[in-house]
């Protein structure tokens, strides 16, 4: 939660069960009622984390999008476009502004992120809410970022869960080979700690390797998607892939031995 008149920040860290108890809940609402605007974590942490980084990021529970500009066009968009599947949740923040809710199972953190920024580039969301540790508004609690009180409101429509495979948009990828002048702009415009485009093209390998893809194809769509920014793009796109073929085969290699013995695998407590 954030106060905005005094600029203090405090974040807990709890169980779902927790924050849902009456006595959670009303805390909650005194704080809201105090100028706090409430917010909840979309993905959840380690067993014994105690920040909100990346690295404490247990699993991919959500992929989100914020839309805050023409807010009530995205919506529709997105619930019209046949890349997409339906959102679980709409939540309305505010008059015409909007965050949209997916379930998901099985994405890894760099593909779930890739994903984050090709839906906020194809339906003008909010590049800053791009990243897994994002907190999106809690429903019920008034927004307190304008003079005007607004209670965040929440709609269910749908109940599935969904995978890489259900989310087929041409994205600011090498799936998008023929949009250079748009991802140029997009990638003069990004700020300075946002990830390379290099380090999107790797995450995109790895997800599109993942769903099934030729690797060839995988290959054609980078040297395509780059042709204008590297000396020899055919043999960049061919490391990129390769690489992600090893990253992606290290992985289900270390997952195997535990899965046959039935053992839930943990990286140990990092804090940074």
């Amino acid at each position: 939660m954030r106060n905005r008149s005094t600029g203090h920040t405090v974040q807990t860290i709890a169980k779902a069960e927790a924050i849902a108890s009456l006595g959670f809940q009303s805390w909650l609402a005194n704080q809201n009622a105090a100028g706090s605007d409430i917010y909840v974590g979309m993905n959840p942490i380690k067993d014994g984390a105690y920040s909100r980084t990346k690295r404490n990021i247990k699993d991919i529970r959500h992929v989100y999008l914020d839309l805050d500009k023409k807010g009530d066009e995205a919506l529709d968009a997105i619930r019209n476009s046949p890349e997409v599947p339906a959102p679980n949740f709409v939540l309305d923040t505010s008059p015409g502004r909007h965050q949209v809710v997916w379930k998901v199972s099985g994405f890894g953190q760099d593909e779930a992120e890739s994903l984050l920024h090709s839906l906020a580039n194809k339906f003008g969301g909010d590049l800053a809410a791009t990243d897994s540790t994002r907190v999106l508004r809690l429903p019920g609690f008034a927004n307190r970022k304008f003079p005007e009180e607004f209670v965040v409101q929440a709609r269910q429509e749908s109940d599935a869960v969904y995978c890489l495979r259900d989310f087929t948009l041409e994205e600011d990828s090498p799936e998008a080979p023929r949009h250079f002048g748009e991802a140029q702009e997009r990638r003069r415009t990004l700020p300075n700690d946002h990830n390379s485009q290099s380090e999107h093209d790797w995450a995109y390998a790895k997800r599109a390797l993942s769903r099934g893809d030729d690797p060839e194809v995988v290959i054609q769509r980078i040297a395509d998607f780059r042709a204008q920014d590297k000396a020899n793009p055919e043999s960049y796109a061919r490391r990129t892939v390769t690489k992600a073929q090893v990253d992606l085969q290290r992985t289900r290699s270390s997952r195997e031995p535990l899965q046959r013995e039935g053992i839930e695998q943990r990286e140990p407590y990092q804090d940074f």
